[in-house]
């Protein structure tokens, strides 16, 4: 068996046989549980075991350290870019003032409590770092009459949410022991729909609603309920997705998501703790428990632009070649001593192509394919926010939980998120052909979930009681991820607004700076603010945009803006002027783009309305290109 570890625990550890399910105490509504998605969790716990044993090389390992009083809240600092406010990095606070001054009540709530930690511990070590008190710095915040950022009232959050909240907005429960356990329900019962709020602050809306539910929660508490089909409202100004954003405005973005679901896991009341993984050697070259980074590079150098593994997509190619009819897809597994072999072989030829795909069937194909996923060297929803995930189940709302795996989804890193997306579409492929292949949502998610969270259940000395929390646990995120797969890749717009307000007030700052400057430097003033203005406000009247697209025929027009005007329909006026083929190519590979103003760079999904993202950024240039690579 492999002797690779994760966290304090080895892989060659034996897991704890388990045959039939644990003891546990259900409520009377639970009777309606699905027992074989159950058996088909611990049958795969037996499959991995079963392929493990048959892989004897050694792996490398990745060691997580568990931090050290303080270094846990100094490090989430560093992570959401506060690390300036202490230890020798600490400088003039001011510098971060325009950051902390967009966040929300709960955001800068969750950075007070940090800073505040980092600071006594950092007194008990004897260290005369300066630490800032981050109370005087939202001292104004607070004065402000109970003001969120965009300066509405605190009731309109309460508002916001009661009118954005459905009826079946809880999570069905079963009791084991003292703890209660969160679910998969049956999805073949009819699903409500509700739209999910992205406008006002996730944590917010957990403060208001905190109160005015808990009655009903306790009510329904229990209760076995399908998961709803949340929808996102219309936004005129536009959806923002993972990749419509400059890098230097998604790294805005994940800073604040972090703040934000720390936020919203303080606000409920549970625990977030990040782990980090100490760097060790590990494989610089091959296929199986290679880093994502490092496979990548070598993709790479084959095929330029790569963002997902050669082997994945060629695995998921194979299975899907096969059809995906097939009963039992990804349940039933390959002959281990074979799995083995192809493993070898694909090691040695996969690079020079000289391997036979031939003999690959299919169900070793779907083994090849969560071996892969087991034997990366770190998570592939990351060692940082592992627990992070894991800890979803313990959110009282379904809302809730689907608010938390967005933010994470943001925080995964780039080659672990585009992986991620690539195997949950692949699922939901699979999950499409459900009446043949006898593979429902339940089923996959059972199939699936110990090969991306096994980590932290093979090696595992536990109860037989754990080990179910952890099959039911694990289970229940992993049906939640491919369910709402096209939210989680969503960019909230309460996040993208705080992202405008920081971009615009260090506009503001650079610009006050800038005109220090020339007034020193004797130039005139007014000749600078004359430069200033945009080429735009010069040649193009009110109510009108000019819009550029330099590599197309028409490399310039100018549109006048009306309440229906949309993105499509400005693309579709430049696509107008080429010529057939042309036309052909360009449609669905060029995009409209937002640049400037109060952001670096958004790419406008297609039912964006263009009169109201104007009136949001007047200051924007709007261009037409291809998204980079």
């Amino acid at each position: 068996m492999e002797s690779r570890r994760c966290g304090q625990y080895t892989m060659n550890q034996q897991i704890t046989k388990v045959t039939e399910k644990p003891p546990f105490d259900r409520s009377s509504s639970q009777d309606s549980m699905d027992e074989v998605s159950m058996e088909d969790y611990w049958t795969e716990l037996e499959n991995i075991k079963k392929s493990n044993e048959n892989r004897q090389e050694d792996q490398e390992v990745v060691v997580v350290k568990e931090p050290d009083e303080g270094e846990l809240e100094e490090e989430w600092l560093k992570e959401a870019g506060l690390s300036n406010l202490f230890g020798e990095a600490a400088g003039d606070p001011q510098e971060s003032m325009v950051f902390l001054s967009t966040l929300t009540r709960t955001q800068a709530a969750a950075v007070q409590k940090r800073v505040e930690t980092v600071s006594q511990t950092l007194r008990k070590k004897n260290k005369q770092y300066q630490i800032p008190d981050v109370r005087d710095i939202f001292a104004q915040q607070r004065e402000s009459n109970d003001k969120v950022p965009d300066g509405t009232e605190s009731q309109s959050v309460r508002t916001n949410e009661n009118k954005y909240r459905g009826k079946d907005d809880r999570a069905s429960s079963l009791v084991v022991g003292e703890k209660e356990l969160i679910l998969l329900v049956p999805e073949e019962a009819p699903a409500s729909e509700t739209d999910i709020n992205l406008e006002v602050s996730f944590a917010e809306q957990a403060v208001s609603q905190k109160e005015s539910s808990k009655e009903k929660i306790q009510k329904n508490r229990g209760d076995d309920g399908p998961l709803p089909n949340f929808r996102l409202p219309k936004d005129k100004t536009g959806t923002t997705r993972i990749g419509d954003l400059a890098c230097q405005d998604m790294k805005k973005v994940c800073y604040l998501a972090l703040i934000e679901l720390t936020a919203l896991y303080d606000v409920l009341g549970v625990e977030l703790k990040q782990q980090k993984a100490v760097k060790i050697k590990t494989k610089d070259s091959g296929l199986f428990g290679v880093p994502l980074t490092v496979l990548l590079e070598q993709d790479q150098r084959k095929v330029s632009g790569t963002r997902i593994p050669l082997i994945f997509q060629k695995l998921i190619s194979r299975i899907e070649e096969g059809g995906l009819e097939t009963e039992g897809l990804l349940r039933i597994p390959g002959a281990a001593t074979r799995i083995k072999n192809l493993c070898q072989e694909l090691e040695a030829k996969f690079y020079e192509g000289t391997f036979n795909w031939e003999s690959v069937k299919q169900h070793d194909a779907a083994s090849l394919l969560k071996l892969f996923i087991r034997e990366l060297p770190q998570p592939l929803l990351s060692v940082e926010y592992l627990k992070a995930f894991q800890a979803v189940q313990n959110l009282p709302t379904k809302k809730q939980q689907l608010q938390a795996l967005n933010l994470l989804v943001i925080l995964l890193p780039d080659a672990n998120r585009d992986t991620l997306k690539a195997l949950l579409e692949f699922l939901q492929r699979v999950i499409d052909s459900k009446e043949k292949n006898k593979m429902t949502a339940m089923n996959v998610a059972m199939v699936m979930a110990p090969n991306l969270f096994m980590c932290h259940t093979l090696g595992l000395k536990s109860s037989e009681q754990q080990e179910f929390v952890m099959a039911a646990g694990t289970a229940n995120i992993m049906h939640l991820l491919i369910k709402y797969q096209k939210l989680l890749w969503t960019i909230p717009k309460f996040i993208v607004n705080q992202v405008r307000k920081q971009n615009t007030e260090n506009h503001k700052k650079d610009k006050k700076a800038m005109k220090k400057l020339l007034k020193k430097m004797a130039y005139d003033r007014e000749k600078y603010e004359k430069q200033d203005k945009t080429a735009n406000d010069a040649d193009v009247p009110q109510g009108v945009i000019r819009v550029q697209a330099p590599h197309l025929s028409k490399v310039s027009m100018a549109i006048q803006l009306t309440e229906e005007l949309k993105a499509s329909d400005v693309l579709a006026r430049f696509l107008s002027q080429e010529s057939g083929i042309v036309q052909t190519l360009k449609k669905g590979e060029v995009f409209l783009y937002e640049v400037g103003g109060n952001i670096g760079e958004r790419c406008l999904d297609d039912d964006t309305h263009m009169k109201d993202l104007y009136q949001l950024n007047p200051n924007a240039e709007w261009v037409i290109k291809s998204k980079p690579s």
